[in-house]
C-alpha cells in the first residue's frame, strides 16, 4: 500500500456540507492500489465507559484517473459534527487506519487523532439558487444577434451580415431585435440569457465601459431594457447581464479626468498609476487588463470605486429585476471586492446567480462566500478537444472529466456554468473543421452532463467562426441558411434534460468504461438510470457495456425496447450514439 499518495484534508475539495443535514466526505489515493476503503466515524462526544462509539460504512469509487482513484462518501451526523478516519484496504488484504496524525495498523484510542468536522452550520453550507440547476443558457453578443430598431444604428452601421465581422464595424444589433426573436429562443428551450456588456461604451463589443449606470445608445434605452426582461420573465427566462469591474473604458469619466489633470485629479487612486504625467501611447505606465490602454485597471480597494461598483451592482437589480452577474476578468479583482459584491448582490436579490469568468481552477472563489460558479473551461477544454477537435483520445478524456469533476464540490458541480464556446473562442463548428456529427455529439455530452449548459447564439443553427472577430458573426435568420436540422436536434436535447431527471442536473454521472474512440458513461438517480453510449470516431464500432447485462431497457432516441441477455455487445456507426433508459 502506497500511503504517500493517500490524500486527505478537511477543506472543501475533501470534506463539505451537502444540504442542512448531509456531509460529502472525499479521499484519493493511487490508481489500483486500493480494493476497498471503510469510512469510521462517530460524534465525537459519544463515548461510553471510556471509549469513543463508532461505526464504518464503505465508501464508493467514484472516479478514476490516470494517477489517483476518487473515493466519496454521504453520512448524515445525528448532530451535525463529527470525527471520522477511514479504513483503506489494498489489493493484498493490508490494512491501515488513515487519520489526521498518520497512519495506524489499528483504530487508535485517541479520539483526538481523528479527522474533526465540528458543526455543520447551515450558513457555511455552499449555496447557489436551485434554479441555475435546471436552466440552459443562451449567450447573446448585442451588437450581432438581431437589427430591430434601425434609428439606433451607429454612424457606419453596415447592412447585416454584408461583410465579416471586424474589431472595429457595426451592424446594428439592439434589444428590439433580441424581443423580436424572443419566440425563437422559447420554441429552442432555454430559459436563460446572459447578455455580453450593455453599458455605454466605445467599442462594438462593449469591455471597454463609459457608465455603468448607462445603456449604450445603439442597444435602445432603460425602457426598451425593461421591456426586455419582463418579456423574458413571462415566458419564464432569466436574464443575467456582464460587468466589467476589472478595468473601465478608456473614456470611463474618471480615467479623463486623471488624463486631463494628472496627478491633481481626485480620481487618480482610481487606477494603478505607476508616475505622471500619464502615458497613454505605446505601453502604458499605469495597471491595465493584459496590455491594453485603453481598459486601465480599477482600483477596487478604494473606497470610492468600491461604492462606485457596489451601488452599480445593486442598481441593474433592483431598477430592472435582472437575475444575475456574470463578471468579466473575475480572477484578477481582489477577494475582498468580491465578498462584499456577494453581501450587495444577495441583500438585493437573494437568488440571483453570481458567475465569474475564471479559466482556470477556481475552488478559492467557491467557497459560498464569493461566487455561485464559474465558467467551466477545464470541462470546455476536455470537452472541445475530445469531440471536436479530436486531439484527445479516449482514456485521456475520461482522465479530464473526472478531475473536473472531483475539483469542487457536488453543489459546486450543479450550477457550473458548462460552455462550449463563446465571443472568445473559436466556435465548435471550426474547432470540428465542419463536421456537424462531432458537434451532435458534443451537444450530446453537455445536456446530459452535470451543471447548467450554455449555447452560443448561433451555434444551434451551425453558425461557423475563427478567433476573435470571426466568432462574433451577425445571427442569420433567412430560415433557408439556417441548420435546421441542429436546431432539431439541440430542442430535443433540451427537452429530454427537462423531461427526464436522469437526463439532466438530479443524476450522479460516472464512467463506465471506453473502446477505441467509444466512451460509456451513466447517469443515475434513486429511481432512473440511463446508459449513454457514443462512439466518438468515423470508424464502425462495437462496443462492449457489461451493465447492461439482464437489463429490460428503452432506447431514448428511437423509442426501441430491448432486452439484454448475457451479450451486451453494442454495434455503433461512425459518430453513433445511443442512450438506454433501464427499466
Amino acid at each position: 500500500m502506497d500511503i504517500s499518495s493517500i490524500i486527505h484534508r478537511t477543506t472543501n475539495e475533501f470534506v463539505y456540507g451537502y444540504g442542512k443535514k448531509k456531509l460529502h466526505i472525499r479521499l484519493k489515493s493511487k490508481k489500483g492500489d486500493l480494493q476497498n476503503v471503510q469510512l469510521i466515524y462517530g460524534d465525537p462526544y459519544n463515548i461510553e465507559k471510556g471509549e469513543w462509539r463508532c461505526a464504518q460504512k464503505t465508501m464508493n469509487l467514484s472516479g478514476s484517473c490516470a494517477l489517483y482513484d476518487y473515493w466519496h462518501i454521504e453520512v448524515e451526523p445525528i448532530y451535525r459534527r463529527l470525527r471520522y478516519g477511514f479504513v483503506c484496504t489494498d489489493l493484498k488484504g493490508n490494512k491501515k487506519i488513515i487519520t489526521e496524525r498518520g497512519f495506524y495498523d489499528t483504530i487508535p484510542a485517541d479520539i483526538g487523532n481523528f479527522f474533526c468536522f465540528p458543526y455543520l452550520h447551515e450558513v457555511d453550507v455552499f449555496q447557489a439558487p436551485d434554479w441555475v440547476k435546471d436552466t440552459v443558457w443562451y449567450q447573446i453578443f448585442p451588437e450581432r444577434f438581431a437589427n430591430g430598431d434601425a434609428s439606433l444604428n451607429p454612424e457606419g452601421t453596415l447592412p447585416w451580415g454584408s461583410e465579416e465581422p471586424s474589431p472595429t464595424n457595426f451592424f446594428g444589433g439592439d434589444f428590439q431585435g433580441v424581443i423580436d426573436h424572443l419566440d425563437y429562443l422559447d420554441e429552442l428551450g432555454i430559459n436563460g440569457l446572459y447578455f455580453t456588456p450593455i453599458f455605454k461604451a466605445y467599442s462594438n463589443h462593449k469591455y471597454d465601459t463609459i457608465d455603468y449606470f448607462e445603456i449604450d445608445p445603439q442597444f435602445g434605452d432603460k425602457k426598451t431594457f425593461r421591456k426586455l426582461v419582463k418579456e423574458c420573465h413571462k415566458r419564464g427566462i432569466k436574464v443575467m447581464l456582464d460587468a466589467v469591474f476589472n478595468h473601465s473604458g478608456f473614456y470611463f469619466e474618471p480615467f479623463q479626468d486623471v488624463l486631463k489633470n494628472q496627478e491633481e485629479s481626485k480620481y487618480k487612486d482610481w487606477f494603478f498609476i505607476w508616475d505622471f504625467p500619464v502615458k497613454t501611447k505605446g505601453l502604458p505606465n499605469y495597471d491595465t487588463f493584459s496590455f491594453v490602454a485603453s481598459m486601465p485597471k480599477l482600483n477596487t480597494t478604494n473606497p470610492e470605486v468600491k461604492q462606485y461598483l457596489l451601488e452599480v451592482a445593486k442598481y441593474w437589480i433592483e431598477e430592472f429585476d435582472i437575475d444575475g452577474w456574470r463578471l468579466d476578468v473575475a480572477n484578477e479583482v481582489d477577494h475582498v471586492f468580491w465578498r462584499d459584491f456577494r453581501q450587495v448582490v444577495k441583500k438585493a436579490k437573494p437568488d440571483a446567480y453570481i458567475l465569474g469568468e475564471i479559466w482556470h481552477d477556481s475552488l478559492k472563489w467557491l467557497q459560498g462566500d464569493q461566487f455561485d460558479a464559474v465558467m467551466n473551461y477545464p470541462f470546455t477544454n476536455g470537452a472541445v478537444e475530445f469531440f471536436a477537435k479530436q486531439n484527445m483520445d479516449s482514456p485521456t478524456f475520461l482522465d479530464t472529466i473526472t478531475k473536473v469533476l472531483h475539483m469542487y464540490p457536488q453543489n459546486v458541480n450543479e450550477v457550473t456554468f458548462n460552455l462550449l464556446d463563446s465571443h472568445d473562442t473559436p466556435r465548435i463548428l471550426t474547432e470540428a473543421d465542419g463536421e456537424k456529427a462531432r458537434i451532435k455529439l458534443l451537444y450530446l455530452f453537455q445536456m446530459s452532463f452535470i451543471g447548467s449548459p450554455c449555447i452560443y447564439y448561433g451555434d444551434e443553427i451551425s453558425m461557423d467562426g475563427g478567433d476573435d472577430p470571426g466568432c462574433r458573426k451577425c445571427m442569420v435568420w433567412q430560415e433557408n441558411k439556417q441548420d435546421q436540422e441542429m436546431f432539431a436536434f439541440v430542442k430535443r436535447l433540451i427537452n429530454l434534460r427537462k423531461k427526464l431527471p436522469a437526463f439532466g442536473n438530479e443524476a450522479e454521472f460516472r464512467f463506465l468504461g471506453y473502446q477505441g474512440g467509444a466512451i460509456v458513461y451513466e447517469k443515475q438517480t434513486k429511481h432512473e438510470q440511463l446508459v449513454f453510449v457514443l462512439n466518438n470516431s468515423e470508424n464502425f464500432q462495437v462496443m462492449e457495456v457489461p451493465s447492461l447485462s439482464h437489463q429490460d431497457v428503452t432506447e431514448i432516441f428511437s423509442n426501441d425496447t430491448i432486452t439484454f441477455h448475457k451479450e451486451t455487445q453494442l454495434e455503433l456507426e461512425g459518430y453513433g450514439f445511443r442512450c438506454f433508459r433501464v427499466r
